[in-house]
């Protein structure tokens, strides 16, 4: 089954699709300005967040902006009896005042991408008749039958991570570094560790790493039978303490903060399980080898084994092991190794038969999944070819399917596909999603039917109910671009993408690419570029997704030609595109840019004199690698929260790619900007967060001593109190209209 999406979307008419749409009236677009691209209503529409099947599975529920403030979210629900959308709870009937939140809150929701006040979290009881909020530091018990909360906790001290436990009879929660549960009938609360926040101590925390490149923001796991948690206890004590400023407009606050940067020490950690009375706690022994990383741990069905996955710090290694409460023995279940890096996932999942369990690997080049017995045996390989599994979505034991989003079609594309356990035939899969796009799925806990989220370049997002077999049963969120949608007014407007692809300078390896041109272009003209880069791994920007009325659009309406590229290094595509970076930071990708603006210099409407280069992060490091490296190609540069020197990040994250320092000096040597700075011949422009605390404002401040030094002139833009995420309408809007204004100064 192969659909290249390129061909796919050369037949799509653009204006044909507009003109065809009988609920756009007139042709008549409004200009876009970047003040309305952050304002309310989102321009996007109705884009629920949080999607969720109640445990009985009568109601899907989501979290939604209010009409007058889009970053306020309340509790809304689709109830499928009814078949109508109403607000189930009113974030500001729960709390109305300023949520105030502990700096580890804060520090949680920076890592998690949490942006937003109001209910920003929430889990439903085992039954369903309740829901838990952890808000403005304590915890809020709905009952949905009644309509009314109560305050579980009323103390000075912020609850964290709060969960309901498996059968519902408890709520457990972090408070001051350790953990506690609260008997809901009773109310009684145990606190079931005593340790945390004396000596550096964190018990059921995730260590910053962890929450930042593992993905894992939790530090325990109930079992399946209530009478146990298992837990990580974290010591920080071998982790540098750095002082890091934040600036604020008005105060500068000095945070001590232990940040383990590439090469010095981690946390150590211990995983450990208590009983639920808090009386005795069972250490496991994970080796004599202390420095290691615990990123997945997970129970079986049956409660008395607790698996986990040993990771060795050069990421090479990654062990599956189980261990069993009762005996107190541990047994291998299997081990991935590579001679780069080994990427984290989180499709583990025990069968309910007791016997086996399902996994994904890269053992052969490309994210598949296998079939293995509860001892490790392989039975079978369940998918096959070149193309990736995204993640497993559910498993119907019954009928001995494996339901999962991959790319089996086009890596371009997400979709839903089911396969046989038998394992028979792994390079043919059936796939249940329909439309060409994006989906991200959601399944009820019976399996019988799942909730998409879909968007593809010309559709926003939509949400919908699907049976198992894929049939279209109802819309949650139809979401459809009426005379009364927010983008309506610019939605004529909207320019679509030409896809296609190009031939990495290695003569083998695909890059594809998105190409953007203004609408009216006059011929014999030509048009400056700008070429908007992330490029690094773990990433995705080339694919058939809705972007909206976005930063991209407001530039086209300026008269820009805009272009992306996934270079090697970026995600979803195999180890072999992947791997190519590994101890050499913004070459390869650096080189993969290079060929896509030769293919921009190939097209007659393309000034190959105002080619430039932006990005964020990552796409920061990027910008600068570019302009130092490759100033023949790009002449001006927009460079935001770079780093710029990788000794300067963390342990998980650089050593993943350049392994460790000690291992590799001349690698993080060549891969930082700064041999490079003498060959900056444009006009460069550098913006970063004030209070960045992922890449550090120290990046910056090093690099403007170093260009300094070598006399080299650029722009500076820094944002008091602004992290690596820059949020807030007030930052983006300047931000963007400086980074408009400085192309504008030297491109037009």
């Amino acid at each position: 089954m192969k659909l290249h999406l390129t061909k796919a979307l050369r037949c799509l008419s653009w204006s044909a699709i507009l003109l065809a749409s009988a609920n756009i009236t007139g042709i008549y677009a409004e200009q876009l300005t970047i003040e309305r691209i952050y304002s309310s209503p989102s321009l996007n529409g109705k884009t629920p967040k949080s999607l969720k099947f109640s445990p009985d599975g009568s109601r899907v529920t989501y979290l939604q902006g209010k009409k007058d403030d889009l970053n306020r979210y309340d509790l809304w629900e689709y109830n499928l009896v009814s078949k109508e959308n109403k607000l189930l709870v009113d974030s500001q009937a729960l709390f109305n005042g300023t949520e105030v939140l502990s700096n580890e809150e804060k520090a949680r929701r920076e890592r998690q991408r949490i942006y937003g006040f109001g209910i920003m979290e929430y889990k439903f009881s085992h039954d369903g008749s309740a829901l838990l909020f952890p808000l403005n530091g304590d915890i809020y018990y709905y009952h949905l039958a009644t309509k009314k909360a109560k305050r579980l906790t009323q103390t000075d001290a912020f609850e964290t991570d709060v969960k309901f436990s498996p059968q519902g009879h408890f709520v457990s929660f972090i408070r001051e570094q350790n953990i506690y549960a609260l008997n809901i009938n009773t109310g009684k609360e145990t606190q079931l560790t005593k340790d945390g926040g004396k000596n550096n101590i964190k018990n059921g925390m995730s260590e910053f790493v962890a929450q930042e490149e593992m993905g894992r923001m939790t530090g325990y796991w109930w079992s399946g039978d209530e009478k146990h948690i298992a837990f990580l206890r974290v010591d920080e004590t071998p982790v540098q303490t750095v002082i890091r400023n934040e600036i604020y407009a008005e105060k500068i606050e000095l945070i001590e903060q232990r940040y383990p940067a590439t090469g010095t020490n981690n946390v150590e950690i211990t995983l450990a399980v208590t009983d639920i009375k808090g009386k005795k706690i069972n250490i496991i022994d994970t080796g004599d080898n202390k420095d290691i990383y615990i990123p997945r741990v997970k129970w079986l069905p049956d409660s008395n084994n607790l698996s986990y996955q040993w990771q060795s710090r050069d990421q090479k290694t990654l062990i599956l092991k189980s261990y069993n409460l009762k005996k107190r023995k541990q047994q291998i279940l299997l081990t991935e190794s590579s001679t780069n890096w080994i990427n984290l996932h989180k499709d583990l999942i025990f069968l309910k038969d007791n016997k086996s369990f399902i996994w994904a690997s890269e053992r052969d080049g490309y994210k598949h999944l296998y079939h293995f017995t509860n001892q490790g045996e392989l039975i079978n390989q369940l998918t096959k070819g070149d193309w990736i599994v995204d993640q497993i979505q559910h498993i119907d034991e019954k009928n001995s399917l494996v339901y999962f989003t991959g790319r089996a079609d086009t890596p371009l594309e997400r979709h839903l596909y089911s396969v046989p356990l038998h394992g028979k035939s792994p390079e043919h899969v059936a796939r249940l999603s329909k439309r060409n796009g994006f989906h991200s799925i959601n399944f009820s806990q019976d399996g019988q039917r799942y909730i998409d989220s879909f968007s593809n370049i010309i559709t926003p997002k939509q949400v919908s109910l699907h049976d198992i077999n894929g049939e279209h049963i109802t819309w949650l969120a139809e979401n459809k671009v009426t005379d009364m949608h927010p983008i309506n007014p610019y939605y004529n407007a909207l320019i679509q993408p030409k896809f296609g692809s190009l031939t990495a300078n290695d003569g083998e390896t695909e890059l594809f690419y998105k190409l953007y041109k203004p609408k009216n272009m006059v011929p014999g003209k030509k048009y400056p570029v700008v070429v908007n880069v992330y490029g690094g791994p773990h990433a995705q920007r080339v694919k058939n997704i809705w972007q909206g009325a976005d930063f991209t659009q407001y530039m086209l309406q300026q008269g820009y030609i805009i272009f992306q590229l996934d270079n090697r290094g970026s995600n979803y595509r195999g180890t072999a595109f992947e791997f190519p970076i590994y101890e050499k930071l913004g070459q390869v990708e650096v080189e993969d840019q290079i060929t896509g603006v030769k293919y921009l210099h190939s097209l007659p409407f393309v000034d190959k004199d105002r080619i430039g280069i932006y990005g964020h992060s990552y796409g920061g490091y990027m910008a600068l690698m570019s302009m130092f490296k490759a100033g023949d190609y790009f002449k001006a540069g927009v460079s935001g929260a770079p780093v710029t020197d990788w000794h300067l990040y963390d342990t998980h994250y650089t050593e993943r790619y350049l392994n460790h320092p000690a291992a590799n000096a001349s690698g993080y040597e060549q891969s930082s900007v700064f041999p490079y700075i003498s060959g900056l011949n444009g006009p460069l422009m550098v913006y970063h967060g004030m209070a960045d605390d992922n890449v550090l404002f120290t990046n910056t401040t090093k690099l403007i001593k170093a260009m300094q030094d070598e006399n080299k002139q650029f722009e500076l833009m820094t944002y008091p109190g602004s992290k690596h995420s820059m949020r807030g309408k007030k930052v983006k809007v300047h931000l963007n209209n400086t980074i408009m204004n400085f192309f504008n100064r030297h491109f037009k």
